[in-house]
């Protein structure tokens, strides 16, 4: 409760922010490169390495990866053939891409599945989620802000990207079984709990509801991608083709139908990519994947 007290609360301050004339209009880029440059990378410093990869969780790793994928081949065929610009496409591919999977995941997915449901939440954020976005996340915001781009481009900011730079150095040491000193874990903890606070501020400062906007038609088939189709395609695919049964497949499916990502939402914004359309996605799509949410749990337990 107190994380969905959390996510509220910083969205409307952020909204709030948005009248006070001694916050800077473009404060919210500060913010979002805290988000990227310290928060995150403290986020992976301090889980990665107490994670253990067994085939088991084969589920909740390809959740993300696969739902990317699904979310690409989706907006992008139907933007090419709409003739919608690059940065529409590639907004909707990264905002409808990547799920809220740690934040709003976590708490849900322990409340409804206790310890062992969280562990598999963990799965599909740490290894999937988070290292989607700074892999293919980043490579589709480079290309889609620019129109082309360079492999060599590409590889330099995939490769000095901060939160890949501390995933890269978190795998290292969970294959050599090591970890930072329990103060320095203790740091780590502390600034990765920022990264939620802080980019929701961010997306409030950015969000701004116009009922006119020509974004509520894309808003409403990103948030259909993400909320619906997503999680019936997983359905579709854990349950019906492979047979999957059991805490870890219907965790992951749920994990799946979480709302759109909020550092995929800053991380579209940071490159251009309809900053306006990425707020919304986050700020409208975090309260209505509350309703859609409680229809897949009753969808996984009755059928």
């Amino acid at each position: 409760m107190d994380n969905i007290l959390l996510i509220f609360i910083c969205l409307i301050m952020g909204l709030g922010m948005q009248r006070l004339k001694a916050f800077p209009k473009n404060g919210h880029l500060a913010l979002n490169q805290f988000v990227i440059f310290v928060a995150l990378p403290a986020l992976a410093l301090y889980y990665i390495p107490k994670i253990s990869i067994s085939s088991n969780l084969l589920y909740p790793l390809a959740v993300a990866w696969i739902g990317f994928g699904l979310s690409f081949l989706f907006f992008y065929t139907i933007g090419k053939r709409l003739g919608w610009p690059n940065r529409l496409i590639g907004c909707l591919i990264i905002t409808a891409g990547l799920g809220n999977t740690s934040f709003l995941g976590f708490p849900i997915i322990e409340a409804l599945y206790g310890a062992e449901g969280l562990k598999t939440a963990i799965m599909v954020d740490q290894p999937g989620t988070f290292v989607v976005m700074a892999t293919l996340g980043l490579i589709t915001a480079t290309i889609f802000s620019k129109g082309d781009a360079n492999p060599k481009q590409i590889a330099a900011k995939i490769l000095l990207f901060p939160p890949f730079v501390a995933f890269v150095v978190a795998c290292f040491m969970n294959v050599f079984k090591v970890d930072f000193s329990e103060h320095l874990q203790n740091v780590f903890q502390k600034l990765g709990g920022t990264v939620t606070p802080v980019a929701l501020v961010s997306v409030g400062l950015q969000l701004k509801v116009d009922k006119d906007s020509q974004h509520w038609k894309f808003l409403r088939l990103g948030l259909l991608f993400k909320l619906i189709i997503t999680p019936a395609v997983f359905f579709l695919l854990y349950r019906i083709i492979l047979g999957g049964k059991g805490l870890t497949v219907d965790a992951s499916i749920l994990e799946s139908a979480m709302a759109p990502m909020i550092t995929g939402a800053i991380l579209a914004s940071n490159y251009g990519l309809k900053p306006k359309l990425s707020s919304m996605m986050v700020g409208i799509g975090i309260p209505l994947s509350f309703a859609t949410l409680a229809f897949w749990y009753f969808i996984l337990n009755n059928f």
